[in-house]
């Protein structure tokens, strides 16, 4: 089964050249992933009172072009899997021209079907999910609980991984503290937060080109944690490193433009 939700993109999500920032794009396809995990019943609002919840562990998304302030975009998502303690989530990612495009474009009678060719592909994503405990901060698998019976598409998404490494030498740092702003309804950093942080340091020109992030989150950080941003610039992106306090890695990420 697939499920669609329909946005248009705010003024205050978009950049100084009005394109979607990429933190921005990962936040609606987190948003969408929780309402349709709430509306299948083991949504954040069924797992809380059992002490569970979902967090992301890795993202990868590939955007053909970005969509603009005042455009409509749509995202179209289904469950690949359930295994291994790991829930993929896939995403199509469709956009349509401003309103006042549409306005000045469009006949006042128009068909169904022209309406729906209206859409086009603008980017795909594939995400992986698991639950986590909230009190002993550990993963459990409870994806035989009869709640996720019948909610598997099985469709794939075809996406290479991204293979993540340490940068010994970086291009440059950035210190970021764990502040109030940062922190989500389960207690850390919340997932776009790291992303934010991460192109506030370094930000490569990927306008008009295609652009794919990847991002693997490897360590909760949480309120007052002081993280560092290294960051490499390498010939086809940038490549991001956040390391906490004690050297550990909380979160790795690379952006590759084409």
């Amino acid at each position: 089964m697939k499920y669609n939700y329909e946005y248009e993109i705010k003024y205050q999500e978009v950049d100084g050249e009005k394109k979607l920032r990429l933190f921005n794009l990962e936040n609606y396809l987190l948003e969408v992933a929780g309402t349709v995990a709430d509306s299948l019943g083991f949504g954040i609002s069924q797992l809380h009172p059992r002490g569970l919840t979902w967090i992301l562990t890795r993202l990868s998304v590939e955007m053909y072009e970005l969509p603009t302030h005042c455009q409509k975009v749509r995202f179209e998502t289904w469950i690949e899997s359930n295994a291994h303690m790991l829930s993929t989530r896939n995403f199509r990612i469709y956009a349509k021209g401003s309103k006042r495009d549409r306005a000045c474009q469009k006949s006042k009678v128009e068909s169904q079907k022209s309406k729906e060719e209206e859409w086009i592909l603008i980017g795909q994503c594939k995400s992986v999910w698991a639950v986590l405990n909230l009190e002993k901060r550990e993963i459990v698998n409870i994806f035989d609980d009869p709640m996720f019976e019948g909610c598997v598409d099985g469709e794939v998404i075809e996406m290479a991984r991204v293979r993540m490494t340490t940068i010994p030498e970086p291009t440059g740092c950035e210190a970021h503290k764990v502040v109030y702003s940062d922190i989500d309804y389960n207690g850390h950093c919340n997932s776009c937060r790291y992303l934010q942080a991460m192109t506030d340091a370094y930000l490569p020109d990927y306008y008009g080109k295609k652009v794919r992030v990847d991002i693997n989150y490897q360590k909760e950080a949480m309120l007052g944690e002081n993280l560092q941003t290294l960051y490499l610039v390498t010939p086809d992106g940038v490549q991001y490193q956040q390391k906490n306090e004690h050297g550990e890695t909380s979160c790795s990420a690379k952006i590759t433009i084409q």
